[in-house]
């Protein structure tokens, strides 16, 4: 690594009883991903009016540092930044809603700084501070959003988790041996003015040193605010030019079609386990382990039939960055590269299993637990999705894997392993509707509203899990293959719900309603979580014992035209016996 940088950075609550600030950097011991990703730095000032600024500040300056490193090598950092961020904003924002009044929330400001070769990027929103100082002379190359609302008072105009979609600042620039850059929160440059930090920052000392002098001065002048700063001193810079590298990273070639016996950074191929028009998916070996074991992986690579199709590469790209995000016992892990890569694709760990769609074809009739343990796992995966703000939307029994040696065990491992259709909350290019192209068999475990031009969110991965379980358990689908051939709202009218039972007479009453929930068409009749529809499968609701009070009525109604029927006939009788006499 040729780049070398002194940092450090302090935060402490100061006269106030609650630090609400945070501040962070991460300067990567890994070549790899120093190349790549280079060194952040990173504080926010959680919102002192807020009931939630320092668990939002706190949560803003984690995700970030830790995310960030995440993102698919083919990322901008700006693209990045900007997505996860975006990403953070919106949980906040929703987090915010537990609160009745909109001054409570989780809120705060956020500056970041990366610096990735020879370029200095920064994010920004709200009145924390990005210093630069060269050659003497200090710039500040954030701008406060603030709104006056008098002589003696202003307000924050923009902050992370003020609004669902947000605004932010991103610039770059060049990066020169020699720099310093400084970031503060409000409790210090609102009391040290630009001179005295010039002064601070410019001096011969080492940056720890510079951060205590300025944390110093800060109290000096009676900083009556949460205290925060990262101070950081350019010492040495690489000297590759960063357009060519990162020109060269987005445009990564495809890779052929591979062979058994091929090796692609040296990693070999040993048996293709999948292919579409889309995608490929091999089992390979790593042949350049450094612990001398070995090491198998599923390696995914698109397919050269997307080449040209620039949003389905950036369809790709992502799903490596979504599989990194999310840590569950049941999903598949996205192995993170430390290796550079010569083509485009991706490593996850090689699962050896068979498809649930398999499972399910040889499992007429189920065994009750071993299919309630499968639809509690795969619902477990869910909320992982879920709790990071995305959405799958393509879930199906081909999508779900159950791990070979567990397959006749009571409680099957059970994992998810496809990211194709994932919808993440926040990131522009994926405010979009899942499309079924040509994959007629998707259709019946998705729900129609996507095809109709609408995304139900979370309720459209509990229709999903509502199909699969009552496949699970009948082996048919509950509309029938009809649902496949619906094209128009009109079309998914004329389907009606098939009552479980009739496929399998062992399953109860207060089960086939749950399911019957599960799979509603109208949002305001669907379970609006996992967790509600989980419960109403595993135990009885006391709602779904009783009679419909509209069949009850109709029967009612039914019993009275008998009666008034029967009374019309007899005395029709009578009228035609007594006519007859004469």
């Amino acid at each position: 690594m040729d780049q070398a940088l002194d940092i450090a950075c302090f935060s402490e609550a100061g006269i106030k009883p609650i630090n609400e600030d945070a501040v962070g950097f991460t300067q990567p011991a890994e070549p790899y991903a120093f190349e790549n990703k280079g060194v952040s730095i990173v504080v926010a000032d959680g919102v002192s009016t807020a009931e939630a600024g320092r668990e939002a500040s706190h949560t803003a300056v984690e995700r970030f540092l830790e995310e960030y490193y995440q993102t698919p090598d083919a990322w901008s950092v700006s693209g990045s930044g900007e997505k996860i961020l975006s990403t953070i904003n919106l949980r906040l924002f929703r987090q915010s809603h537990k609160f009745t009044t909109t001054t409570k929330g989780y809120l705060c400001t956020f500056s970041a700084v990366v610096i990735k070769s020879r370029t200095l990027h920064f994010f920004h929103v709200g009145d924390s501070r990005i210093y630069l100082l060269r050659d003497g002379a200090i710039k500040q190359l954030s701008t406060d959003h603030v709104a006056i609302i008098d002589d003696n008072r202003s307000c924050l105009s923009r902050a992370i988790g003020m609004d669902n979609s947000l605004n932010l600042d991103y610039g770059h620039s060049d990066i020169r041996v020699g720099d310093r850059l400084l970031l503060t929160t409000d409790g210090v440059h609102d009391f040290v003015n630009s001179a005295q930090l010039e002064a601070l920052l410019g001096s011969d000392n080492s940056a720890s040193q510079i951060a205590e002098n300025i944390q110093a001065a800060a109290m000096a002048a009676d900083s009556n605010d949460n205290l925060s700063a990262a101070v950081v001193i350019v010492e040495s810079l690489p000297e590759s030019n960063l357009e060519d590298y990162s020109a060269k990273l987005t445009r990564l070639p495809f890779p052929p079609d591979l062979q058994v016996g091929m090796k692609l950074d040296g990693y070999r191929v040993i048996r293709e386990l999948f292919a579409s028009s889309r995608s490929q998916l091999y089992l390979v070996r790593d042949e350049l382990s450094e612990d001398g074991e070995e090491h198998y992986y599923a390696m995914k690579t698109p397919s050269r039939n997307i080449e040209e199709d620039l949003s389905a590469i950036d369809r790709f790209i992502q799903e490596e960055w979504i599989g990194r995000r999310i840590h569950s016992p049941e999903v598949v892990k996205v192995i993170h590269q430390q290796r550079a890569r010569t083509a485009l694709y991706y490593l996850m760990e090689y699962v050896d299993g068979i498809g649930l769609d398999k499972w399910i074809a040889g499992h007429q009739p189920p065994s009750p637990r071993q299919s309630i343990a499968i639809v509690k796992q795969i619902a477990e995966g869910l909320k992982v999705f879920h709790n990071n703000e995305a959405i799958h939307q393509d879930l199906k029994p081909a999508n779900i894997m159950l791990c070979n040696q567990s397959v006749l065990s009571a409680d099957p491992r059970v994992l998810i392993v496809d990211f194709g259709s994932v919808y993440v909350a926040g990131l522009a290019e994926l405010q979009r509707p899942l499309v079924h192209e040509g994959a007629l068999g998707t259709a019946s475990y998705s729900d129609p509203l996507y095809l109709l031009g609408r995304n139900p969110g979370i309720q459209g991965d509990v229709y999903a899990l509502a199909t699969i379980t009552y496949e699970l358990f009948t082996g048919h689908l509950p509309y029938g293959e009809g649902v496949e051939e619906c094209r128009t709202a009109i079309d998914y009218d004329r389907l009606r719900y098939r009552s479980a039972s009739q496929f399998n007479p062992q399953i109860p009453m207060w089960f086939d309603a749950a399911l019957e929930k599960g799979v509603a068409f109208d949002l305001q009749q669907r379970y609006v979580n996992i967790d509600t529809f989980i419960t109403d499968i595993t135990q009885p609701n006391p709602a779904f014992l009783q009679a419909d009070p509209v069949v009850e009525k109709n029967a009612s109604s039914l019993t009275l035209w008998k009666l008034l029927s029967g009374f019309w006939f007899v005395s029709f009788l009578l009228v035609i016996y007594l006519f007859s006499r004469f």
